[in-house]
């Protein structure tokens, strides 16, 4: 697998804006990643030092040096939400469904933290559609097309109940609708198991399309600095018709403990791969096994980083 990790593809220092608020960033991490009038365009979560937190987007024409526009995305149809208070919006995972793009934003509100849907043409404005999770969920994806009629998403709930008791962040759940507003929770998808690589899992970027089924890469937490063959990710094949169906689960080394330290200076804990994009498609809609698949993850809160890979490189792993 090809990797970026030593040369990151956006710091914090790379945000610079004529808007106070963002004069002093703390913080960059998390991006979505789109294809978007044949540019990669990535929505950044940067926070600053009063932790206040933006939407940033930042475009390329070859997804490794990336501009970035001077003044974060402006939400539209939040003021119309009074019945709560909106503290931060954060963790953008976009999808393109039927020609549209929708992005699912975690949403911290009065009431606890909810997924709130935006749908865009522009990228400088995000329409809000609704919150469209029950409360306390922090992240969630959503299928790019739908499945037998229904759109699907995988969504994390920030605390499950495992046998040893309750587990933050321990789960992924399948969920499916007919509108994209109103949600079924089919089944949980799988629990992490405490201690072990995928400790603390976490969504991920939004599935794409093989003809071995949906791949959907997620997050999990190194435990240990000292054991640098921990794994900081994982895979699963999921059934194209039944996405609620593992075909294969597997470890997914995107980055070790010791790389991320060399990049970033702080001690290692997790990288969240958030954004993913596969470059080659055939004429049936499914990725190329050897085409190019760009995967943007944060590393310690401070960069956005790039690895470079295929879905062959991924299943050999």
């Amino acid at each position: 697998m090809k990797r970026s990790s030593r040369n990151p593809i956006i710091t914090r220092q790379d945000i610079i804006s004529d808007l106070e608020a963002l004069r002093d960033v703390s913080s960059v991490f998390n991006p979505g990643a789109a294809v978007f009038k044949e540019n990669i365009l990535l929505l950044l979560r940067v926070q600053n030092r009063a932790r206040e937190t933006f939407l940033v987007k930042a475009e390329s024409e070859d997804g490794y040096s990336f501009n970035i526009s001077e003044s974060p995305v402006e939400f539209i149809g939040l003021d119309n939400q009074s019945d709560r208070s909106i503290y931060h919006i954060y963790d953008p995972r976009i999808s393109q469904i039927e020609e549209k793009y929708y992005i699912l934003c975690a949403m911290d509100t009065s009431e606890g933290c909810f997924l709130g849907l935006f749908e865009t043409d522009d990228f400088e404005h995000l329409h809000f559609q609704g919150y469209v999770s029950e409360p306390d969920v922090r992240n969630g994806v959503l299928f790019p097309e739908k499945i037998n009629g229904f759109y699907y998403r995988l969504e994390r709930p920030n605390r499950c109940l495992l046998d040893n008791g309750p587990k933050t962040g321990s789960t992924i759940t399948v969920s499916r609708s007919a509108d994209m507003l109103k949600w079924e929770r089919i089944s949980d998808l799988f629990s992490g198991r405490p201690h072990y690589w995928d400790e603390l899992i976490g969504s991920g970027p939004p599935p794409i399309k093989t003809r071995k089924g949906w791949l959907h890469i997620y997050h999990g937490v190194a435990t240990h600095f000292a054991s640098s063959n921990i794994y900081q990710a994982g895979y699963c094949l999921l059934d194209l018709n039944q996405p609620e169906k593992v075909i294969k689960r597997e470890k997914y080394n995107i980055l070790e403990p010791r790389e991320l330290y060399e990049l970033t200076g702080q001690v290692p804990n997790v990288v969240f791969p958030s954004g993913m994009i596969a470059l080659e498609y055939d004429q049936e809609g499914f990725i190329n096994e050897n085409g190019r698949i760009l995967i943007y993850y944060g590393a310690a809160d401070t960069v956005v980083a790039l690895a470079e890979t295929t879905l062959n490189d991924i299943l050999k792993l």
